[in-house]
């Protein structure tokens, strides 16, 4: 005779309680639920796979750690992602060094047809910016996907806002010339 296991889903509040009380069990489910999409994050920020998942199980330890600090006023997988985004930060810090590359206001604007970026996935676009160097990538990831400001990166990376700008400025270029080689649409100048 076969036994069958009822399984009930827990709620993450739940599990976020259990959690609290040191449940390792709890922690195991709460890590499992959420592992695959923190790595997604992590992954933006890492120079590879190996680094991401290095990233995701520091983060881990210390939402661990310090769980107790959850209010359950926001959603968790934010203040989860929050750490991540942190654990990142001060993984890239302890790794690189960066310095101006340019001056901003010196950068020609340019812009693209809509149908350059239409024919291209969003998996495109990010295997594109996986490609960029490490400061360029965690820049340009601040900046434009976890929405920091400049004066925001400045202080979590130990860098001046100029050197932000010159960063996010220069990873744009790069890009937007992956852009245009893999969609053979050219840049239009701002004046056009």
């Amino acid at each position: 005779m076969k036994r069958f296991r009822l399984t009930t889903t827990v709620s993450d509040d739940d599990l976020i309680r259990q959690c609290t009380k040191g449940d390792r069990i709890a922690q195991k489910q709460l890590y499992d639920r959420f592992a695959s999409r923190m790595l997604g994050v992590c992954l933006r920020y890492a120079q590879d796979y190996q680094s991401a998942e290095d990233i995701l199980q520091e983060g881990f330890i210390k939402a661990f750690r310090h769980i107790e600090r959850f209010r359950f006023e926001g959603s968790f997988e934010g203040w989860l992602r929050r750490i991540m985004v942190n654990t990142a930060i001060e993984a890239h810090r302890r790794k690189n060094n960066m310095y101006p590359i340019l001056d901003v206001e010196q950068q020609e604007v340019e812009f693209y047809d809509e149908d350059a970026l239409d024919k291209l996935a969003a998996e495109d676009l990010m295997a594109m910016i996986n490609t960029l160097s490490p400061g360029y990538k965690t820049v340009f990831s601040l900046y434009a996907i976890e929405g920091f400001s400049h004066k925001e990166i400045a202080e979590q990376l130990n860098i001046s806002e100029g050197t932000s700008k010159s960063q996010l400025a220069r990873a744009r270029y790069i890009l937007m010339e992956m852009v245009e080689q893999r969609t053979g649409i050219t840049r239009k100048a701002s004046g056009e």
